[in-house]
């Protein structure tokens, strides 16, 4: 068995995985299990480096805020701005804080330096401006959108004024009240005002598609996607800040559910763009449903990477990442009995899995899941490898 298991790996570079895929996917996603390790985050960075020298992919999108990504695609792009700032503002999560983070950046911007636009690389957030404990306010979104078309449309087209507009917003403290998680009757989401909002950023939406052909010959293609994104966010957010003030047993499996609906929302449109990465928690990107256990109770949902590879098919891959050990929070050598432990077992520090062998060699006997003794950390779930296109495996997770 073991010398089977081994004819299955390969070393971790950028034409390993790529032997995987039938052809070159127009998304291709790289999962972690754990956030903020900045080895995980050292091992994306070379492969995307590869895959973006080796195989012309043109945009890298994370897990962290869309809106806030634009601050880092304007620097790696045209250098506008001072990197250390702009990995702190350009960041959701608090993973501009990560060393990881900062070096992809860095990168990006060296890479640019000098290309024509052509053959620059892209930045991209994919998340929504959605925290655990909250949801931002769709007042930057909303009031962008509202006053880029005020700037190019006649004003008896908009559905509002600018003053009722923020009328209607009010303070932001009242969309981004942290007990409104825990307490529907806390969330401002199906107040008139809010309504009224969803009618409007409708609207408003409406309005940007009509004047589509407009809006061709006086914006450049990157406003025009900036536009439409201030619109997904805006839309997504009402949409969010709605749900959170419902107080039926689905409440979470939904919010859960909208969130990485909005992801895949943005990752299809920067697909549309051209070939991207992406790098995000396996359970974001996986073929499965995802579920995990929240204080209501479990939920279940279909990921970003699920809804984005019904829409693309073959032209989709998820490539997920499994680990051995990261000792300084708790998780010590697997089981053997467990798909990473069986990894483990093997010589090598780091490789690139055939999930699709691996499946075959391993047959019915699928090993047991492991039980992750740490909240942060999600095993890989082994009745998933028929749903993944590889594996990357790295045996120990030192403290960065």
């Amino acid at each position: 068995m073991a010398t089977d298991i081994k004819e299955t790996i390969h070393a971790v570079e950028a034409a390993a995985v790529m032997g995987l895929l039938p052809n070159r996917p127009r998304m291709l996603a790289l999962g972690e299990p754990t956030h903020g390790e900045d080895t995980l985050l050292g091992l994306r960075n070379e492969l995307f480096r590869q895959l973006v020298e080796q195989e012309g992919y043109r945009t890298i999108a994370v897990e962290s805020d869309c809106v806030r990504g634009l601050v880092v695609d304007d620097y790696v792009t045209s250098g506008t701005g001072v990197l250390d700032e702009v990995v702190e503002q350009g960041f959701s999560h608090g993973w501009g804080a990560h060393a990881g983070n900062r070096e992809l950046v860095r990168w990006m911007r060296d890479h640019n330096d000098g290309r024509p636009a052509s053959q620059q690389v892209r930045f991209a957030g994919f998340d929504g401006p959605l925290e655990i404990t909250a949801a931002e306010s769709p007042r930057r979104t909303l009031t962008a959108l509202h006053d880029h078309l005020s700037a190019r449309v006649d004003a008896d087209l908009l559905p509002c004024t600018a003053r009722t507009l923020d009328r209607l917003l009010g303070p932001d403290d009242r969309w981004t009240d942290p007990a409104a998680m825990m307490d529907p009757s806390r969330s401002v989401g199906r107040s008139a005002d809010a309504d009224r909002l969803r009618l409007i950023a409708d609207d408003l939406v409406a309005l940007l598609d009509a004047q589509t052909p407009h809006l061709i010959g006086t914006a450049s293609r990157d406003e025009r996607d900036r536009l439409r994104l201030y619109g997904r966010t805006a839309t997504g957010l009402l949409r969010y800040h709605h749900w959170m003030a419902d107080a039926s047993p689905a409440r979470m499996t939904r919010l859960v559910g909208l969130r990485d609906q909005m992801m895949a929302h943005n990752l299809l449109a920067l697909a549309e763009r051209g070939p991207v990465l992406v790098h995000a928690q396996n359970s974001h990107l996986q073929r499965e449903k995802s579920s995990m256990r929240m204080w209501e109770g479990p939920v279940e949902w279909w990921s970003a990477g699920a809804l984005a590879g019904a829409r693309l098919g073959e032209e989709y891959a998820f490539v997920a990442t499994a680990l051995g050990t990261i000792r300084h929070r708790g998780v010590d050598a697997p089981p053997p009995d467990t798909l990473e432990g069986l990894l483990y077992a093997l010589p090598e520090d780091r490789c690139v899995v055939d999930a699709a062998r691996l499946a075959a060699v391993l047959g019915d006997a699928l090993p047991e899941p492991r039980v992750s003794p740490w909240f942060g950390y999600a095993p890989f779930d082994p009745a998933h490898l028929a749903g993944s296109d590889g594996i990357v495996f790295v045996k120990d997770v030192p403290r960065g």
